[in-house]
């Protein structure tokens, strides 16, 4: 991955803290959405959560963070504590100002003191944000921090009280935006699949960096964590968001705390939100019932896929064969037959690449134009070419095709009656496109309308007029 240069956006601001004081409900109050998870319990937070939003006009990278524990205590830490400790690290030395979040109601901790400490020295502009002061009699309790020598603004992140201010410091200490930062808005990749596929390890691979948290534990990653990053530089650079998600479990597989719910939601918001979802595999497991379950998600929000068979490293050790893999994984699952499918290891770096490369060509063909022309006679070719079947007598007319939009990819198709429309004729009009048109990972959805005789001589017409011009 040398030939690529991958940065963070200098425009971001991160919240810090130690566990409980409020940053993920403060992160969720400035972005206005409900995105990073909010429990009372510890630990909820370990991955960096991010998420690009707008305010006071700026346009800015929000960072939350797992909260900051030191206890050294034999077995009191959480088991992913130093490397939760060291997300937050690398969220304070990536961003332009630091929100450091306290309770104001705790008054100062000895852990707030250390959290302050460490902030101070990394040299990023911050302010104390003095939480949970619910009412205005709760302002003067912030006067406690005062001592650090930082700015303290009380707050309520729960009821948006003093949000406003928070904000307006934020936005003040932002750099200016820059040529790359102004451009079109980058491309969205969920990176899906089941518990320990490997999902958190490709991100740091593709990244050259431990950009999320990496481990044997079962359900490390509990919210999705949007990473961006850049491949070159100047008007031809390409901007992308990966989003890290949780591991998606079965539903008996799922303990019943709100957190294995909300990670859940939150895997399947991702594919719903994204442009392009990588679903990632085991090579040597090949597609379970549970990739199965999860591809059915990826059908169902109609998003574009890539499938990334990883740790191919120990598939190929055991003399399996891309095309053997290949052929089984599509007689498994047919219905992402349209789907590409890159073999790789985050572990030794193959092909790791390449899975970029195969994401910008789905991307790509998900904001395809079908020349209408060309789309008629691809049909009208198709039609004659395999007859739709008779039904009660009846046989399926097609009059004229158009697409009507993109992401997904959409065609309303004219005929004579859509009750004879059968789904294996319908799976064979989208194969007869996808020979034309390539449309590789893009989902094709096709609507089928009633047109009268007479009006489908008036849309032939037009499909002369258009074969001209």
């Amino acid at each position: 991955m040398n030939e690529q240069t991958v940065r963070q956006p200098g425009r971001v601001v991160a919240i810090v803290g130690r566990p409980n004081v409020g940053k993920s409900a403060l992160f969720n109050r400035i972005a206005r959405r409900r995105i990073a998870i909010v429990f009372d319990q510890p630990g909820v937070t370990r991955d960096r959560v991010a998420r690009e939003v707008e305010a006071n006009g700026q346009r800015f990278m929000l960072v939350d963070t797992g909260g900051l524990a030191f206890d050294r205590t034999p077995g009191s830490e959480d088991p992913l504590a130093a490397e939760t400790r060291q997300q937050a690290a690398l969220a304070v030395t990536d961003a332009a100002v630091c929100l450091v979040v306290v309770d104001v109601r705790a008054g100062v901790t000895p852990l707030d003191e250390e959290v302050l400490k460490r902030v101070r020295e990394s040299g990023v502009p911050c302010a104390i944000v003095a939480n949970k002061a619910d009412r205005a009699e709760d302002d003067e309790k912030a006067d406690d921090f005062a001592r650090f020598g930082m700015p303290v603004l009380p707050c309520s992140a729960e009821h948006g009280r003093g949000i406003a201010e928070i904000v307006a410091f934020a936005t003040a200490k932002l750099p200016p935006v820059t040529e790359d930062e102004a451009s079109a808005r980058p491309l969205r990749v969920a990176v899906v699949g089941r518990p320990n596929a490997g999902k958190s390890s490709y991100i740091n691979r593709l990244l050259n960096a431990e950009r999320v948290i990496v481990s044997d534990i079962p359900g490390t990653t509990r919210d999705s964590v949007d990473v961006p990053f850049t491949i070159g530089e100047g008007p031809t650079a390409r901007r992308y968001v990966l989003v890290d998600t949780a591991g998606m479990k079965r539903h008996t597989q799922m303990s019943k705390t709100s957190v294995d719910n909300f990670s859940l939601f939150r895997s399947e918001k991702a594919i719903e939100e994204a442009d392009v979802v990588l679903l990632v595999m085991e090579s040597e497991l090949g597609p379970t019932k549970q990739d199965m379950r999860i591809a059915g998600k990826i059908l169902d929000a109609h998003r574009a896929c890539v499938v990334l068979m990883n740790k191919w490293d120990l598939a190929d050790a055991k003399g399996i064969k891309e095309a053997d893999a290949t052929k089984v994984f599509r007689q498994m699952m047919p219905f992402l037959a349209f789907a590409p499918i890159v073999y790789c290891s985050a572990k030794s770096g193959y092909n790791v690449r390449r899975t970029v490369d195969a994401i910008d060509a789905v991307a790509s063909s998900v904001q395809a134009k079908l020349p209408t022309g060309v789309l008629n006679r691809t049909i009208e070719t198709a039609t004659k070419k395999t007859l739709s079947p008779m039904i009660k007598g009846r046989r399926l007319k097609i009059y004229y095709g158009l697409q009507v939009g993109n992401d997904p990819l959409t065609i309303r198709l004219f005929v004579n009656d859509p009750k004879l429309v059968t789904d294996a004729y319908k799976s064979y009009l989208e194969k007869a496109l996808r020979a034309r048109f390539g449309l590789e990972g893009a989902p094709i959805r096709m609507f089928f309308k009633a047109r009268s005789r007479k009006d489908g001589a008036e849309l032939g017409a037009e499909i002369n007029r258009l074969k001209k011009a």
